[in-house]
């Protein structure tokens, strides 16, 4: 099980972020070889939700913008195959439904995500199109 936090930018604290930006680039730069500036702005803005495992490892990530917008979501490759990413979603949703209460949730999904999404209420609202070389599609959950 994993344990979560939820805050801005300000208050992760340099080790978090050092983590997070670490995650990230393991994930989507090396292993997914997307060659892109991530640290792109938006994270000033955003909320950064952390799933930890019982010996502290962050295992889980997603940045959580206004409007609201999911992004960024990952699970380290080490903690796959657990059911991590699923929990990931259902704690993103509830952040997102606290802070932007009554507002539909969107995220750009990775096309071969788009069952996994749509099993957690998320519709398509695109076609595909191709982002950092990988095919995506947008995708939005109705307001609860």
């Amino acid at each position: 099980m994993l344990q979560w936090s939820c805050s801005r930018l300000e208050a992760l604290g340099a080790l978090a972020l050092y983590e997070v930006l670490k995650l990230r680039s393991e994930v989507f730069v090396l292993e997914q070889q997307c060659i892109y500036l991530d640290p792109d702005g938006a994270d000033l803005q955003a909320w950064h939700l952390l799933g930890r495992g019982e010996g502290g490892e962050l295992q889980a990530y997603a940045r959580l913008l206004e409007g609201p917008r999911i992004g960024r979501v990952l699970t380290a490759p080490g903690a796959r195959g657990a059911g991590q990413g699923r929990a990931l979603m259902h704690e993103a949703i509830a952040q997102c439904e606290r802070l932007w209460p009554g507002q539909p949730i969107e995220l750009a999904a990775q096309a071969y995500l788009q069952r996994f999404y749509a099993s957690l209420g998320f519709e398509p609202t695109s076609a595909l199109y191709e982002e950092d070389g990988i095919p995506h599609i947008d995708m939005k959950r109705p307001a609860q």
